[in-house]
C-alpha cells in the first residue's frame, strides 16, 4: 500500500478514534446505579437494569471498537497494516474504507464469525 492511502486510513483511523472518545460513553459511569427511587416499582427496577445491560454492551462494544483502532494504527506504522493477518493477502480497499480497523480479509473473517457462532451455539 502506498504512502498516501496509508496516511488516509491512518486519519480516518484517528477521527474514528476521537468520536468514540468524545462521545464520552468510556468514562460515564452514573447509567450503572440504580437510582434508589427506582428500588419500590419493580417494572421500574426490571427496566433501569435492561437499560443498564443494554449501556454496558454498547459500552463494551465501544471499547473493542477502539483496541482494534489501536492495533490497526500500529499495524501502519509497522508497515503490516492492510494484510489478512491469516493469509498475508491484501485486504480490498472496499473492506478497508467501511472497518478501517480489519485486521482478515473477508473470506477470513467470515471463517471466524461461523467458527465463534459454532461456538456460542454450543454453549
Amino acid at each position: 500500500m502506498d504512502k498516501k492511502k496509508l496516511e488516509h486510513f491512518k486519519e480516518l483511523l484517528l477521527k474514528q478514534r476521537q468520536q468514540i472518545i468524545n462521545v464520552g460513553l468510556l468514562n460515564k459511569s452514573d447509567d450503572l446505579h440504580v437510582a434508589s427511587e427506582d428500588l419500590p416499582d419493580e417494572t421500574d427496577l426490571a427496566s433501569s437494569l435492561i437499560q443498564q445491560q443494554l449501556n454496558c454492551t454498547i459500552r463494551d462494544r465501544e471499547y473493542a471498537k477502539l483496541r482494534k483502532i489501536d492495533l490497526a494504527l500500529e499495524r501502519i506504522e509497522d508497515g503490516t497494516y492492510g494484510h489478512c493477518e491469516e493469509c498475508e493477502e491484501e485486504i480490498s480497499m472496499k473492506r478497508l474504507e467501511n472497518q478501517p480497523w480489519a485486521d482478515l480479509c473477508i473470506q477470513h473473517a467470515e471463517e471466524r464469525e461461523r467458527e465463534q457462532s459454532q461456538i456460542y451455539r454450543q454453549a
